[in-house]
């Protein structure tokens, strides 16, 4: 059984950072890409960051580019997706995702989803 488990998110102020968790298991890890996606309360679903395990690639939104890092340890199935200078707009639901094939930040080609974490940044 596929699982993603998302975790690390949290109430934090404006400039702080964190770092999130996507805990994968049931697939094997490194023939997938990983996206992390997030939502905020009213809005529609974003694609925030996602890695390619296979060779490593990463993209991201232009948003978060400079203050956001993706990585992934193959070892421990583990996506981590480090925030840094959090803003306010950051707030949302993070929800990992993953996928067979390439990294994209297109929530619909996604295959398997996981619960989401709470980022919470206050002024």
């Amino acid at each position: 059984e596929v699982q993603l488990q998302a975790s690390g998110g949290g109430l934090v102020q404006a400039g702080g950072s964190l770092r999130l968790s996507c805990a994968a298991s049931g697939f094997t890890f490194d023939d997938y890409a990983i996206g992390w996606f997030r939502q905020a309360p009213g809005k529609e679903r974003e694609g925030v960051s996602c890695i390619d395990n296979y060779d490593g690639f990463t993209d991201y939104v232009d948003s978060v580019k400079g203050r956001f890092t993706i990585s992934s340890d193959l070892a421990k199935n583990t996506v981590y997706l480090q925030v840094n200078s959090l803003k306010l707009e950051d707030t949302a639901d993070y929800f990992c995702a993953a996928r067979r094939s390439r990294c994209s930040l297109d929530g619909i080609r996604y295959n398997y989803w996981g619960q989401g974490t709470l980022v919470t940044v206050s002024s």
